[in-house]
């Protein structure tokens, strides 16, 4: 019995071991000594993380996401994932980061440290473009909108009375809104406009355009974390002095959206 007690005694301690290493280690370190940085990304939200004609994963967010493993010096390896397993994962320590237009709110800082903001974009609301019932977001009461469940924008739609159906991807968004199995949609409207360019004969239009998202890169919430943070800031400073930042900006949304809007 006793030698039982001593092994599940052991167990114990190399568990909490391991945990508080994990607390209390180096991310950034860990990173660097392994060679490359985990990214998630979903590879399917044009502009910011998709796949080209030629199937090549490309975006905004994956040309920071490399220069950040630039800066650092190591590989970036992109994992890509359904939208509400990203989160999921940085908080796990599956993923070391998430570069894919995650928004910055103060229920997720709770949750995860941020970078500094790099890029700032405004949200609109879709309808079909035969629908004139729903011409603003406080029309969305008793209606049904399409989103991912863990975004920001599903948070919002539920906000003002809507019954939000979860889907994967920004296209099946749309076909729910096009198929009128659900009323509406609140999206970032640079990814809608980026749609509507490949589809301009969608039958969908902006009902209203609301107030813009702050962009950031979140980690995990914990002290490892910490030089990790101050290493992708120092990158992400270094693409804004040298003028990278808002060249992929422009590049990708036709506009220069790294600052906040006066």
């Amino acid at each position: 019995m006793m030698k039982k007690m001593t092994a599940i005694l052991l167990a114990l301690t190399l568990v909490l071991t391991a945990a508080f290493a994990l607390a209390e280690g180096d991310l950034l370190k860990e990173i660097q000594e392994r060679g490359y940085i985990s990214i998630a990304t979903e590879g399917d939200w044009a502009p910011y993380t998709y796949h080209d004609e030629s199937n090549k994963l490309v975006g905004y967010d994956v040309e920071i996401g490399q220069a950040i493993a630039d800066a650092l010096g190591v590989e970036a390896k992109f994992e890509e994932t359904g939208w509400d397993a990203i989160l999921a994962g940085v908080k796990g320590g599956r993923f070391d980061i998430a570069c894919n237009g995650v928004s910055y709110t103060e229920e997720r800082a709770e949750s995860y440290n941020f970078s500094t903001p790099y890029l700032y974009t405004p949200s609109v609301l879709v309808v079909k473009n035969d629908n004139e019932t729903i011409k603003t977001v406080e029309d969305l009461q008793g209606k049904k909108t399409a989103n991912t469940i863990s975004s920001i924008y599903a948070g919002m739609a539920e906000e003002y009375g809507a019954t939000v159906q979860g889907v994967d991807t920004l296209a099946d968004t749309i076909q729910l809104v096009i198929q009128g199995r659900v009323d509406a949609t609140i999206n970032a409207q640079v990814s809608i406009e980026d749609y509507l360019k490949e589809h301009p004969d969608a039958p969908i239009k902006i009902a209203q355009y609301l107030e813009g998202d702050i962009n950031a890169f979140p980690v995990r919430k914990d002290a490892s974390t910490d030089t990790l943070l101050a290493a992708v800031n120092e990158a992400l400073q270094a693409m804004r002095d040298d003028g990278r930042l808002a060249e992929l900006s422009v590049k990708y949304f036709g506009a220069d959206l790294t600052n906040p809007a006066e």
